[in-house]
């Protein structure tokens, strides 16, 4: 299916990039991930029934509302754009005519990816490149420490990557990559892939 089709299925529109720059030199402007490579990811990727995703600069909530439609999960995305922010409580007022979910199934948070409230029961967490290595190594951080005080086996899903964010995680954290998921025939950039990411249930 291609964009549009999938915007009318979805009853929502997430569609176009951010035009020009952030004000922040810490931040990257918005662009939702094409839908043909979420289809090829979870291809390969399955979400399960108890998990509950976070979308890390979520912008209109795409992702949210693709991944209530396909597998009928719980999710949350965090956007610091009050612009965004308040398209994505737009979207899900439309997604929900077409869709019944119950409030809690898909929330929308407006603030700084340091200042999300973890979920315990968040397991499932979303990239694409949306800050600088410094912020991502800050919510890293509170992601472990979430893990340590409510035990569980997190995921990251990263896409197009930079190369600071496998670093930290490789050589300064006890994730480890478990899943590589190229895509081949739709672009030639290296970083153009889905990176999966793995914390074990920390006993």
């Amino acid at each position: 299916m291609n964009e549009l089709a999938y915007e009318r299925q979805l009853n929502i529109a997430t569609a176009g990039n951010q035009p020009g720059f952030t004000d922040s030199l810490h931040h990257n402007r918005y662009e939702p991930t094409p839908y043909e490579l979420l289809d090829r990811l979870f291809q390969d990727y399955h979400l399960m029934p108890e998990d509950r995703l976070v979308d890390v600069g979520c912008g209109k909530g795409r992702l949210n509302f693709y991944v209530h439609h396909l597998f009928g999960i719980e999710s949350a995305g965090i956007e610091m754009n009050p612009v965004f922010y308040g398209e994505a409580l737009e979207n899900k007022k439309h997604y929900s005519k077409t869709h019944k979910i119950s409030e809690n199934m898909i929330e929308f948070y407006n603030c700084l990816a340091q200042d999300y409230p973890i979920h315990a029961r968040d397991n499932k967490f979303y990239f694409f490149n949306p800050f600088s290595v410094q912020v991502f190594i800050s919510f890293i951080n509170r992601v472990l420490d979430s893990a340590e005080t409510a035990p569980r086996t997190v995921e990251l899903i990263l896409f197009f990557a930079p190369q600071e964010y496998s670093d930290f995680l490789e050589n300064s954290t006890i994730f480890e990559l478990v899943e590589e998921v190229q895509l081949t025939g739709f672009y030639k950039e290296p970083r153009e892939r889905f990176l999966i990411y793995r914390l074990p249930k920390m006993d």
